[in-house]
């Protein structure tokens, strides 16, 4: 049986002495803590609470990563939730963290826009948290300088602008972590990290929400009762892999673009060695409708939910009837913990009124 916590005893009353009453019956359901429960017959191998911090010197403090990150907000019409929580292997382990979650206001009012970035670095990576920060980092100054024009072609529809301008910032920020790699004297795919964002308007008017990024991950949307897998489908090789035959719009006639030729770096010189391939860029642009729940998920979360059918259903009950939990319940639900699933787990979800 998974680990309960304690009862909250409430608030405080008046009176001193019924501080030393006993707390509300846990079945009851009032004052009950969220717990962080398993899925399954057995509970995972590690324990659900951090064991060792990761190792610490005086040179590396300011790259050091608290073990989880807990976010939200409310805009328009939607709730915003997001966390990033140190996967139970690294717990177990001491090692850092190795997502990175970048949530961020650009503008004000109305023509406001909320950006999410969700980076997952390489396992096999020492500097994996590093580079998750990076491209959290700079994707986010490159929106901030270019929100105004971005919140407006978001209002607008002009979803053709939008996939090409992202597409850019996120070559951009791909430019710079190879630079960096180069400084650090690292391959590039030693210093890099898969990058998934959301872009939300403030406007209350505007339903729609844009997904672009590179890498692993998933974009997930509970809709009815049901968990839709909106991926992005990248056809593996033959002429449908060029740029312009790709399918443009999805099933629920929500307009699905992407775009397999992510620009890399300038080509080598003569005689040097060629560039690794680069990723496939990911981008939709689709029209939320009142009670959706739109979920972006780097791949630690990812994985349980196309590998575990007990996780989906059990998110599909939590969250498909009540709204959106508060901050500790959500972190909860995020955490539900199943045997086999150990990465870190990072997801931002949005709530439509």
């Amino acid at each position: 049986m998974p680990e309960q916590s304690e009862p909250d005893a409430g608030p405080l009353a008046s009176d001193p002495s019924a501080l030393h009453e006993l707390p509300p019956d846990p079945a009851t359901g009032a004052g009950a803590r969220p717990a962080v429960a398993h899925l399954g017959d057995r509970p995972p191998t590690y324990d659900a609470e951090p064991a060792a911090l990761p190792s610490a010197t005086s040179e590396n403090l300011d790259g050091l990563v608290p073990d989880t990150v807990l976010d939200g907000a409310r805009y328009g019409t939607y709730t915003l939730r997001a966390v990033s929580v140190r996967g139970d292997s690294a717990r177990f382990r001491g090692e850092p963290r190795r997502d990175g979650l970048l949530t961020a206001r650009f503008g004000a009012a109305e023509s406001a826009l909320v950006l999410v970035a969700v980076a997952g670095g390489r396992r096999d990576g020492e500097a994996a948290h590093l580079a998750a920060a990076d491209a959290c980092r700079w994707i986010g100054g490159a929106v901030a300088r270019s929100h105004l024009r971005l919140s407006e072609d978001i209002r607008a529809g002009r979803r053709g602008d939008l996939k090409s301008g992202l597409h850019r910032l996120t070559d951009r920020t791909y430019g710079k972590l190879r630079a960096r790699a180069a400084e650090l004297g690292v391959e590039p795919d030693a210093y890099t990290a898969s990058l998934r964002c959301l872009l939300l308007s403030a406007d209350p008017d505007c339903r729609t929400r844009v997904f672009f990024g590179v890498g692993v991950g998933a974009l997930f949307r509970l809709r009815d009762g049901l968990w839709q897998d909106l991926e992005p489908f990248l056809p593996e090789s033959g002429p449908a892999a060029w740029p312009g035959d790709e399918p443009e719009a999805g099933p629920d006639g929500d307009r699905l673009t992407m775009d397999l030729q992510i620009t890399g770096p300038a080509s080598p010189s003569a005689g040097g060695s060629p560039q690794p391939p680069a990723e496939p860029f990911r981008f939709r642009a689709s029209v939320a409708r009142p009670g959706d729940t739109l979920m972006l998920c780097s791949n630690g979360l990812a994985e349980p939910m196309r590998g575990e059918p007990a996780l989906p259903g059990e998110l599909a009950e939590r969250w498909g009837s009540g709204g959106p939990p508060g901050l500790p319940a959500f972190l909860a639900d995020t955490q539900l913990r199943i045997k086999g699933y150990a990465d870190d787990r990072t997801c931002a979800a949005v709530w439509e009124a």
